[in-house]
């Protein structure tokens, strides 16, 4: 059974638009909370984020049957709070069990000690989002801060960039991804195996450890041909026989694995879920000891869209943007667009593309959800001559650098004043990057791609409602300091 929000009031609990915020606090928890209860205040807003709310629940589930599930609100609520200040859940439960004003707008009274957060339920409850529903929550949440700063027939200036999201891995090598794979071989093969009368994988443990020394081995040979001015031949030979030696071993457990699957037979539906996972990690193993023979043995050199980066999030790409000090980025490119109030228009994750390749369509997607977006600025890197005549077409003004020599009439056009200011203010969009990366999209904590997408997608969410807070908070303070008013602490006006 679900709902959006509790219909009955208990004793002691505060109504929502009643909640007072400290004026003197710098911590971004306030900001988040200001808007949400901003959200929640005005009648408009709140039903169109309710009513979108209740398509997170699961096809063929009914809301009105079963035990009581948390509310929508304290999903919305919890979900954004975990991403806009970059916590883990295990931080999520412990702010939402004993921070007071959190707990206020959770629906909890004051004098509610007792209440607890499963963390099982919040991981549970915050993935029931998709990034279509949060796309949606975040239309009406900037619909909510252009109403409060954007004047009535006042255009919006757009500044698009694209910044990589790293996926929570590990340094690749060759080596170390098979050694992953043969790892859960191991490990869930033993535990497929256990009440059986298969004893072939009781020594797990020791097994394990065989392949790892077999690693290490293979690993410090690499490292010493590296370091090596002199006897490169000799080191060379060590490193194939060590690599010989951790593929050997390899190959037997991959045979081992499928000849105990194959006399297992028949399995429940836990048990095929284990085999599921077997099966994938095999087809990892396989294709790492495919690509080590033809490598290390063979003198090949492996074409780049044959390599994966990380067996667990197979998603991951290899990211050389030419930044100063950083070669490398493991993750994968989001494209955003934002306004000059700095709201977040629209995002995209970039998988297998370029920022050139999602320009026209990403623009265009963007100008249908804000018809009066009227310009936006790019960088080099989304330059084509084929984008600039279609950005044109949806645009008034285009802002996108031209790579290479400029003409006359490209030098004659980069040289008005409107070009130049909206040049200048595209910096901007930088901040808005950090911003996000300092609130949760700097690495991506949760798993496969579509987790990936959700959570950058609630973070987008949750950057615009401490945004919409921000500008409340400080227009607040402005109006005080013109009126000579003393409290530290204040409500938001409902609606």
């Amino acid at each position: 059974m679900r709902k959006i929000t509790e219909d009955q009031f208990i004793f002691g609990q505060v109504r929502i638009d009643e909640i007072e915020f400290n004026l003197r606090s710098r911590d971004e928890i306030p900001k988040l909370l200001l808007g949400l209860q901003y959200i929640y205040c005005h009648e408009e807003y709140r039903n169109k984020v309710f009513q979108i709310l209740k398509e997170m629940l699961p096809k063929g589930i009914s809301s009105d049957n079963g035990r009581p599930g948390m509310t929508y609100w304290k999903i919305l609520v919890l979900g954004t709070l975990r991403l806009n200040c970059n916590w883990d859940f295990d931080k999520v439960k412990e702010i939402a069990d004993h921070h007071n004003t959190l707990r206020l707008m959770l629906g909890h009274s004051s004098d509610d000690f007792e209440t607890e957060y499963p963390i099982q339920t919040i991981k549970d409850n915050v993935s029931l989002f998709t990034p279509e529903i949060l796309n949606k929550i975040n239309k009406i949440v900037v619909d909510a801060g252009h109403h409060l700063v954007k004047k009535n027939g006042e255009e919006l200036h757009g500044r698009c960039d694209s910044f990589v999201v790293e996926t929570d891995v590990h340094y690749p090598t060759d080596i170390n991804l098979l050694f992953d794979a043969i790892r859960k071989i191991i490990t869930l093969v033993s535990r497929l195996c256990e009440g059986s009368l298969i004893t072939i994988w009781r020594q797990s443990s020791h097994l394990l450890k065989k392949m790892k020394s077999l690693y290490r081995a293979a690993q410090k040979s690499a490292h010493s041909v590296r370091r090596s001015k002199t006897n490169k031949p000799r080191k060379e030979k060590q490193k194939q026989n060590a690599y010989k030696i951790f593929i050997e071993g390899a190959l037997e457990l991959v045979k081992r694995a499928k000849e105990t699957i194959d006399e297992t037979g028949s399995f429940d539906i836990s048990s095929l879920a284990i085999v599921y996972s077997i099966e994938n990690y095999i087809v990892h193993a396989e294709r790492q000891i495919d690509q080590i023979t033809r490598r290390v043995m063979n003198g090949e050199t492996i074409p780049h869209e044959e390599k994966v980066f990380s067996i667990f999030e197979e998603h991951t790409e290899w990211i050389s943007k030419g930044k100063a000090g950083v070669p490398q980025e493991l993750g994968l490119m989001v494209c955003i667009l934002e306004d000059q109030y700095g709201f977040i228009l629209n995002h995209e994750v970039m998988e297998k593309t370029t920022d050139e390749k999602i320009t026209v369509p990403f623009t265009k997607k963007t100008v249908e959800l804000y018809l009066d977006l009227k310009s936006c600025s790019y960088d080099k890197n989304f330059w084509t001559p084929e984008n600039k005549l279609d950005l044109e077409k949806i645009l008034e003004k285009v802002i996108l650098p031209k790579k290479g020599k400029l003409s006359e009439e490209e030098k004659a056009e980069e040289n008005e004043e409107v070009y130049k200011d909206l040049r200048r203010k595209h910096s901007a969009v930088e901040s808005g990057i950090n911003a996000l990366e300092n609130h949760g999209l700097d690495r991506c904590l949760d798993h496969g791609i579509s987790g990936f997408k959700r959570y950058v997608a609630l973070s987008i969410v949750a950057r615009n409602l401490q945004n919409l807070g921000n500008k409340i908070f400080c227009e607040e303070l402005s109006r005080r300091k013109t009126t000579s008013e003393k409290r530290d602490r204040w409500k938001i006006k409902a609606a």
